[in-house]
């Protein structure tokens, strides 16, 4: 057996049999309920018990303006996020998702027709497919034909990270992003680990150090990924903790556009934008990543990428922009190619500086 093919099977196992709920797991990689929008709360208590007791992930994978569009869930599993993503889409929206493990799908399955009535959608928005995302262009899905792909705590579980983003890359729309929370390492994590199939289960020995990560990205075309969010992820368990140390491990959350022509660093052009104050919820002000808030009404300069990521996506209409961008005046500044994740002395993970 190939050493790809026993990695799935070590995750088919692990999450079909092993787990049987998301209390099962060793880490505290799950999101908290702290970590959740308000206005996402009776959404999920909305989702049935059972898909919301097997959810594994290790983040949230709803961006803004999600109203009508075609979206794939890599990894559904057994569809938290999948009919998270069915209700803030609407019926007019399409949600697909894809999963190797036929226990976890069975159980999105089991409870399609719940959440349409819950819903009250004539029709279910969802469809499931059984695959690998290393091989999405065999799924008979539409090359260019959805406009956002997310992804909760999977990548890490691939042995073909680098096939998993170059599909994503061919499947999404130009100006759509592929936005998924996952698992990181700050250093990379010894191959013999992924062995065990508690620690390759648990998505650690999996987990792509950071700027191994950065390196896939940009080659599979997400030239400037963007980090959202990042926590420190804690291990409960000290037999698994002694094991992968001296890593460290993170959850973060990377939004990452498909723009072609974005630049590797931020370039200045002199271009600026003010935000309208006209995303649902957010009126005052609004967070693009980790380092780009918005005040409403407040005109900001940005580099050309962030000025792209803005005005060549569905963000457009709810931003005014200044400038022609025709004059190019070097680096931005303060931007450097920083670490995502800088470490205080109490362990809390904060993201480096960029434009």
């Amino acid at each position: 057996m190939s050493s790809t093919n026993a990695l799935h099977d070590t995750v088919r196992q692990y999450y079909g049999t092993a787990l049987q709920g998301s209390a099962d797991l060793r880490t505290d990689a799950c999101c908290t309920p702290g970590a959740v929008p308000e206005y996402l709360k009776p959404l999920l208590a909305d989702i049935h018990p059972e898909v919301s007791g097997r959810y594994y992930g290790c983040g949230l994978v709803a961006p803004d303006l999600l109203e009508g569009l075609r979206v794939l869930d890599l990894g559904c599993g057994s569809g938290r996020d999948l009919y998270l993503l069915s209700r803030l889409v609407g019926e007019a929206g399409e949600v697909v998702g894809v999963d190797m493990t036929g226990e976890q799908l069975a159980v999105a399955e089991r409870h399609q027709d719940y959440h349409r009535d819950r819903y009250g959608y004539r029709r279910s928005n969802v469809r499931l497919i059984e695959g690998r995302i290393e091989h999405l262009e065999t799924l008979g899905l539409e090359r260019e034909g959805f406009d956002l792909i997310v992804s909760n705590c999977v990548v890490n579980l691939s042995p073909d990270k680098a096939a998993v983003l170059a599909g994503a890359q061919a499947l999404l729309k130009a100006g759509g992003e592929l936005y998924f929370s996952d698992v990181y390492a700050d250093r990379r994590v010894p191959s013999e680990l992924a062995a065990d199939p508690v620690l390759y289960g648990e998505c650690l020995a999996g987990a792509l150090y950071w700027n191994d990560f950065l390196h896939l990205a940009r080659n599979a075309g997400f030239t400037d990924p963007r980090l959202v969010a990042d926590r420190p992820i804690g291990i409960q368990d000290p037999q698994i903790e002694e094991r992968v140390a001296p890593a460290r491990f993170y959850s973060a959350t990377y939004r990452l556009f498909k723009l072609p022509g974005l630049e590797p660093d931020c370039e200045d052009y002199g271009q600026a934008v003010a935000y309208r104050g006209t995303l649902p919820r957010h009126p005052g002000a609004w967070s693009l990543d980790k380092h780009h808030r918005f005040a409403t009404g407040k005109v900001m300069a940005v580099c050309g990428n962030t000025w792209r990521m803005l005005q060549e996506t569905r963000l457009r209409p709810h931003f005014d922009f200044f400038g022609g961008g025709g004059r190019h005046i070097g680096i931005f500044e303060g931007c450097g190619m920083g670490l995502p994740f800088t470490a205080h002395e109490d362990g809390r993970a904060v993201a480096g500086g960029c434009c």
